[in-house]
């Protein structure tokens, strides 16, 4: 399999904000610690892109992987690259996300 770069779209830089502060409320070396883990996994994708479930139904080339039971990555993998495009925590209904084109 080929390697591909991995980046993050700027509303996937968002949600990892999002997700950080709402942890951080309670602690936030936890919350540092979390997006941490969250992208060292995304970076899997550098080698693994098609492992994740098709989610053609969300956008277009969308695929989806849940990290630790609570966070859904949703991403996009095209020639050399593989696009983080959306952060969900889990439960929360992203059918009616925006999504980047």
């Amino acid at each position: 399999m080929t390697q591909n770069e991995v980046l993050f779209h700027p509303l996937a830089d968002i949600d990892l904000e999002t997700i950080y502060h709402f942890i951080a409320a309670d602690s936030p070396d936890r919350a540092i610690a979390f997006v941490r883990r969250i992208r060292a996994f995304s970076m899997n994708l550098k080698t693994m892109s098609m492992r994740g479930r098709n989610r053609d139904d969300l956008a277009s080339g969308v695929r989806t992987l849940v990290f630790e039971k609570r966070v859904v990555i949703a991403y996009r993998t095209e020639s050399e690259c593989v696009t983080v495009l959306r952060l969900f925590y889990a439960g929360r209904n992203i059918s009616d996300a925006i999504w980047p084109d």
